[in-house]
């Protein structure tokens, strides 16, 4: 779990920005990711009839459309008590195993600090 763990302002950062965007756009979940140059890309959950990522996937998705190469760090604000394979498989994807993915609760409070794998 999280219990002490201090992040640090770009950890924050993206944090605060996945919250953002979950509330901006009135959906589940909200997520953002940074890539290897400091870049961040920020999304919410798509459910179309015939698409359905969710947030962190469709961050993952913006970022490589957008040529990034890496993750440095990925967060995602949800409800959920855990992150979902899913979404640590699209981090690893990109990002490699050990990335840190960082799961806040929607009053952004840190719940779970894991690594892709």
């Amino acid at each position: 779990m999280s219990d002490n763990v201090e992040l640090d302002p770009e950890d924050k950062k993206i944090i605060t920005l996945a919250r953002s965007a979950r509330a901006r756009n009135g959906v589940p979940e909200g997520a953002a990711v940074r890539d290897e140059t400091g870049r961040t890309y920020v999304a919410g959950t798509v459910a179309l009839e015939s698409l359905r990522l969710s947030a962190l996937q469709t961050a993952v998705a913006m970022a490589v459309a957008s040529g990034a190469k890496s993750l440095e760090a990925a967060a995602v604000v949800s409800e959920a008590e855990r992150p979902a394979e899913a979404d640590l498989a699209a981090v690893r994807d990109l990002g490699g195993a050990g990335t840190p993915l960082l799961l806040a609760g929607p009053d952004g409070t840190l719940r779970v600090a894991v690594q892709a794998s």
